[in-house]
């Protein structure tokens, strides 16, 4: 079962993700559907740049079980997964969530070739690992094989050695930070000043956290699992808390075997 919720202002009749009045049927959302209702807008904040994050948590509020999303996730989420990647110029991720993911380099998706090559994007978004001490093992393909180099997010105050080692590993090392962390207003200019302004973020929670503290985030695609995990686990952001809570707005809601994708914008 699928169903799309418009939220006022409704997109018109025609478009692919609405289909016949938001109707419900048994098939899934289509990867062409999914680009279509995830389209990025005209970036119009200061530095050029729009910056999205896609987590998922349960219904209890846990972005992870066993530390990793991979447990509370759904063949309908990484199909929003992967096409929130299609369509971004670069992929932001801490380096612990690197780690615990097991990431690898952006894949090429055919469906979505002809998209990026229009919006005049490379066959795939670069990765781009936010670390302050560069302990990363660039021996992993996210390093040695990407099909674009893949980018380190880093301090100043970096370790000369570990820069070293990631240039040597053909990972390109990016200062956005005067001191031994990144600063992300800094972090979001310096991916623009390399054209990179569809931005996307997959956290993790520590992350993500820094980048709400910031004010620089402009919109949070959900995915609201329908599990319970109870225990301890992280919420979707971390780290200090805003002085006042920050309003978003939200701009649709898709449904699929119970899983609800949601897309807030700020207000």
């Amino acid at each position: 079962m699928r169903r799309l919720f418009p939220v006022p202002p409704a997109p018109p009749a025609t478009d692919p993700a609405v289909g016949s009045g938001g109707a419900e049927t048994d098939r899934e959302w289509s990867l062409a559907e999914l680009a279509a209702a995830y389209a990025y807008p005209e970036p119009d904040g200061p530095r050029g740049t729009w910056l999205r994050a896609n987590m998922v948590s349960t219904l209890d509020g846990a972005a992870q079980h066993d530390g990793r999303s991979q447990p509370i996730s759904s063949a309908a989420d990484m199909r929003v997964f992967g096409t929130l990647r299609a369509l971004a110029d670069v992929v932001i991720a801490g380096a612990g969530t690197v780690r615990q993911e097991g990431y690898r380099p952006a894949r090429a998706r055919a469906e979505l070739a002809e998209a990026r090559r229009s919006a005049g994007q490379g066959p795939v978004p670069a990765i781009a690992v936010v670390s302050a001490s560069l302990e990363l093992d660039f021996s992993l393909p996210l390093f040695t094989s990407p099909l674009v180099p893949t980018l380190v997010l880093t301090g100043a105050a970096a370790a000369p050695d570990r820069i070293a080692a990631a240039e040597r590993a053909g990972a390109r090392v990016v200062i956005a930070g005067d001191g031994v962390g990144v600063d992300p207003a800094r972090a979001l200019g310096a991916l623009a000043e390399l054209g990179h302004t569809r931005l996307l973020t997959e956290g993790g929670p520590r992350l993500l956290g820094q980048f709400v503290t910031a004010g620089v985030l402009d919109e949070l695609c959900l995915t609201v699992s329908p599990m319970l995990t109870a225990g301890d686990a992280q919420r979707i952001a971390g780290g200090p808390a805003v002085e006042v809570p920050r309003r978003f707005v939200l701009a649709s809601l898709l449904e699929e075997e119970g899983f609800l994708f949601s897309r807030y914008r700020r207000d």
